[in-house]
């Protein structure tokens, strides 16, 4: 009797087509197995590959691919026989991986006795040995990984320890084994996914686009010739003198070791550039994949990514990634609809991303937003603007990213200005070790770099408020909600140069603004900005003068980094000012705590000693320590991977859950604008090429990007039901592409409006 050939995915036509399951299955351990090698698990990288899809030696499975409706769930057989192969330690990590490589990491617990992993293995059927061990060769033992824990004690702790092993590095071991769950569920989906896309290439006769990357070498070398000509052609100022220091000074820290370094430099100083510099220079010496770029906001991203590419004289080389499409929700999970994902697998040299993509993945459990993971590994990552990482999950961000630099080989650079004090010696609990400083003697460099006088101008109304403003030609007002600065400029708007900026533009209109602006104060002309917090971190603006409410010492130590900038002035005026209360006027109540920790600091260091380094550490003191251990995991993460170190029975789903930097969950809407004047129709061009390629939207979800505005999600739904929004396609039941119906309400001054749809305002 002829055995029978068992197929992977299918295709229209000829069998001859299909793709066979023993190749799928050996490339895709091939695959995961070479992405986990740098890390020292590439043998756990080909055994998830190897059973991820072992359950499709099945009959019920084969029906499926000729049509049959019948559900077959093909990831329970191989996560069955992990456990059964390999044991309930080695083995029921990887069944998380195996189980989930479509649905999603489960929680271990669900409820008090039930787990929902077990749910999952309740599904497996048993296939007799004789079917899939002719094609498919499985090890017969596992070596568990081998990892270094962090100890109470020092800096060493106990190096080769099994991540699930009790000891005196217990307390973080069973986040090491999360971590590690979460890190070969990457590899695989990622190997899953890249070799079905191969697949499916080749059958219509394309190569896939993924891998057409320069190298860091190259990259390094344009970047040289970038800077040598930034150089020669910089006037000669104390300023630019300041920032060639920096810079020679960064990279001559490249050499040293790999671990946790911090950039301490003034706003204005030149970190961006120079924190890219030291890192390709890092990676290349130490032998490293990429350079990841995680920025507090959306709204600075396209800023950040445009630089890089002008630097480093490449497109193809750089990729912004801060989608907020669900690639999870877009059709179905079987075959062909893996192509139908947008999903970002950082796979280039240089990845420009921001702080909710970069953490809300690390904790994720979903496919769409772990595929990444493993490209964080053996990677350099810097974090912009390190002081914004979110009070509630500050110290899962810091034991995140401990982790990745003590077993994932990563370097992690903190940049930033207003440095928060996160290390171990600081008595911070969980603290970063060995932090070493790149940057030549912080306290000096914020001594040179003073250009800003600061004053508190105390409680403000919106119409004196707006009279101090007039009175300025050139000054920018940043407040704390969009509301108000929609308000404000409102009031201000028969004023010459008025002009207004948040995030309720979508990105490529803010470009256009800043663009603008740029040329205005470049040229003297007026110029009276009023915007959002968004304009603080790496925005590169110069006004004479900066109005800022009242906010949290970095925000206000940032927004003095939009003045005087380049050093033009002697000194800069940056006012500080307490905004009027109205209806819709309550500040959010983090802003609201971290001013009330600001203004106890700026009592004891009044006016310019308030944006000293001495100030920034009695901040951050006042802001962090006081609180207390509780709130700054304020989901308990750490604690519910402590507890479970011994059963694995780690909360994946919940976790995922219920860690989010941005507590109201946000929605994207397309704004199909007119750019540049209305001659620039991209976004309508783009849409309508989603209409016609529906079934794979990767590549033109990325494209629309820079045409998204972000609104809570019940206001969405409202929309969609006033029928001011639509969706694209029509039937598009998971809502991924919606897109604004009614331009009315997108106004070419503030933005996106709902007020005239009958929705509240939020």
């Amino acid at each position: 009797m002829t055995r029978p050939t068992y197929y992977a995915h299918s295709a229209p036509g000829d069998r001859q087509r299909w793709q066979r399951l023993s190749v799928h299955l050996e490339n895709t351990a091939e695959r995961a197995g070479r992405f986990l090698d740098a890390a020292g698990l590439a043998e756990w990288g080909r055994v998830a590959g190897l059973l991820h899809d072992i359950g499709k030696y099945a009959d019920r499975f084969q029906d499926r691919l000729e049509g049959s409706p019948r559900r077959f769930d093909h990831a329970a057989p191989g996560a069955s026989l992990a456990i059964d192969r390999y044991g309930p330690r080695s083995g029921k990590m990887l069944a998380f991986c195996v189980a989930g490589h479509h649905a999603g990491l489960a929680n271990g617990v669900n409820g008090e006795r039930i787990t929902a992993l077990e749910e999952r293995l309740r599904g497996a059927v048993s296939m007799p040995d004789s079917i899939w061990k002719q094609e498919i060769a499985l090890p017969a033992t596992l070596v568990p990984p081998r990892i270094k824990l962090r100890s109470k004690h020092g800096e060493q702790g106990q190096r080769g320890a099994h991540p699930d092993r009790d000891g005196d590095g217990a307390d973080t071991a069973g986040f090491c084994a999360a971590f590690l769950i979460r890190m070969v569920f990457s590899a695989l989906v990622d190997a899953d996914y890249l070799d079905t896309e191969a697949y499916y290439a080749k059958l219509e006769g394309a190569l896939p686009e993924r891998g057409k990357h320069s190298d860091l070498a190259e990259l390094s070398r344009r970047l040289d010739a970038h800077l040598n000509d930034l150089q020669e052609n910089a006037p000669r100022t104390d300023v630019n003198d300041l920032r060639a220091d920096v810079l020679d000074h960064v990279r001559q820290n490249a050499a040293k070791p790999q671990g946790v370094f911090s950039l301490t430099v003034p706003t204005g100083g030149g970190k961006t550039l120079a924190s890219l510099a030291f890192a390709l220079d890092h990676a290349i010496r130490h032998g490293l994949d990429r350079v990841i770029y995680v920025i507090p906001y959306m709204s600075v991203i396209e800023q950040t990514a445009s630089i890089f590419r002008s630097a480093l004289r490449c497109g193809d080389s750089v990729v912004e990634h801060h989608s907020t499409f669900d690639e999870d929700r877009i059709g179905n999970r079987e075959s062909e609809c893996k192509l139908r994902l947008a999903m970002e697998n950082w796979d280039a040299p240089i990845i420009v991303t921001t702080a909710v993509q970069f953490f809300e993945s690390l904790f994720g459990n979903r496919p769409s937003r772990c595929r990444k993971l493993h490209n964080i590994a053996n990677s350099v990552v810097i974090l912009d603007e390190a002081q914004t990482l979110p009070l509630k999950h500050l110290r899962p961000c810091v034991a995140a990213l401990d982790e990745l630099a003590r077993n994932w080989r990563t370097s992690v650079v903190l940049c930033t200005a207003t440095q928060p004090a996160l290390r171990k010696a600081d008595e911070f609990t969980g603290g970063f070790e060995n932090v070493r400083e790149l940057a030549p003697t912080p306290p000096r460099l914020y001594e040179t770099l003073k250009r800003t006088r600061m004053r508190h101008r105390g409680r403000m109304e919106d119409p004196e408020l707006a009279n101090r403003l007039r009175k300025s030609v050139q000054v920018l007002c940043i407040v704390n909600t969009r509301r108000h600065a929609r308000e404000l400029y409102q009031r201000l708007a028969d004023a010459e140069g008025a002009c207004h900026l948040s995030t309720l533009m979508c990105a490529s209109h803010r470009r256009e603004r800043l663009d603008a602006v740029r040329r205005r104060l470049k040229e003297g002309e007026p110029v009276r900005l009023i915007a959002t917090s968004l304009v603080e971190a790496g925005v590169d603006l110069d006004f004479p003068v900066v109005w800022r409410a009242e906010a949290g010492l970095e925000s206000i130590i940032q927004a003095a980094g939009r003045c005087n900038r380049e050093g033009r002035a002697p000194k800069g005026d940056v006012f500080v000012f307490e905004p009027a209360t109205g209806e819709g006027r309550k500040q959010p109540p983090e802003i609201a705590q971290f001013a009330d920790a600001a203004r106890r600091v700026m009592r004891r260091h009044p006016n310019d000693d308030s944006m000293s380094l001495d100030a920034v550490r009695a901040y951050f003191r006042e802001l962090y320590w006081s609180k207390g251990d509780a709130a700054l995991d304020g989901s308990r993460i750490l604690q519910k991977c402590a507890e479970r170190r011994s059963s694995l029975d780690f909360p994946f789903e919940s976790i995922a859950r219920e860690f989010r930097l941005i507590d109201d969950a946000q929605a994207p809407i397309i704004v199909p604008r007119r750019g540049r004047g209305g001659n620039d129709d991209t976004a309508e061009r783009l849409l309508r090429d989603l209409e016609e390629h529906v079934a794979r939207p990767g590549r033109i979800a990325r494209q629309l990007q820079p045409y998204v505005v972000q609104v809570p999600l019940a206001i969405r739904d409202a929309l969609l039901a006033e029928g001011a929004v639509r969706t694209v396609p029509e039937a598009d039941s998971g809502r991924q592409f919606v897109v604004l119906a009614n331009l009315d309400l997108y106004d070419e001054q503030v933005g996106l409006t709902w007020d005239e749809s009958g929705v509240a305002d939020g």
